[in-house]
């Protein structure tokens, strides 16, 4: 009879463990897969939102740091990568020819 309790004890803590596992370690490994995925594909021409809530655009893109253009006088700043919380808006095709063709007239 004892063992009995003994295994039974043993298979309520593993039911246990096995529940927090699915309801909240699972998810948040999800979330920051999803959020470090968002990061990687972040390129020049998208608006970011900051976790400081800066909304700005991306003007490069390093290994570890983003330079984002910031107000009308397009000031260049550089951040962090786990700094970025959100892609607003992802560049369009024409945005990137335009900054091309800029660049060709330079």
């Amino acid at each position: 009879m004892p063992q009995n309790q003994m295994i039974m004890s043993i298979g309520v803590w593993i039911l246990i463990f096995a529940i927090f596992y699915f309801i909240l370690i699972r998810p948040q490994r999800k979330k920051e897969q999803k959020l470090k995925d968002m990061r990687n594909s972040i390129e020049k021409g998208d608006t970011v939102i900051t976790i400081g809530g800066i909304i700005a655009k991306v003007a490069k893109v390093e290994e570890d740091k983003i330079v984002l253009d910031l107000g009308p006088s397009r000031t260049k700043v550089p951040f962090e990568k786990w700094a970025i919380g959100r892609v607003v808006e992802k560049a369009s095709k024409d945005e990137e020819v335009e900054e091309v063709e800029d660049k060709l007239e330079d």
